[in-house]
């Protein structure tokens, strides 16, 4: 099974006031801004090589990433492997008894299959697996 860095997610409070600065920093442009409803966030994908650094603003309070500004501050949220079959990559892992956030993949930014692995089961680091929307997305049951 193929996997690669896909990109690394920093929580912001402000994407437009985080932009301006990463773009500043690192000279380069978003490649995209899209709101995941599900999710309640806005994100910002500026390209980094063969990965992205993606910035997070949640749009609710209450949403994963309002709580984790609430508690945390803004800063590293998640690394996200990408894999070519989500599916089968949550099996192995329950297999070898990694506790996972998210029974079924759900869907994510971009057209992609995601799903979370709890950062208990990974040394304090939340980890996103994805399945790239390129290849076909099995049905997700539930």
């Amino acid at each position: 099974m193929s996997r690669k860095i896909d990109h690394i997610a920093i929580a912001v409070k402000s994407l437009a006031e985080a932009l301006r600065i990463y773009e500043s920093v690192l000279g380069v442009s978003s490649t995209s801004v899209e709101e995941v409803t599900d999710q309640k966030t806005r994100v910002a994908l500026l390209p980094m090589g063969d990965s992205d650094l993606e910035l997070i603003e949640p749009l609710a309070d209450d949403s994963h990433v309002g709580r984790f500004l609430a508690k945390r501050g803004e800063g590293l949220h998640h690394l996200c492997i990408q894999v070519d079959d989500i599916q089968a990559e949550m099996a192995r892992l329950r297999e070898a008894g990694v506790r996972l956030i998210d029974d079924t993949p759900r869907h994510g930014a971009h057209g992609c299959l995601v799903a979370f692995v709890h950062p208990s089961s990974t040394a304090g680091v939340l980890i996103e697996l994805s399945q790239s929307s390129s290849r076909p997305a099995k049905p997700i049951s539930g």
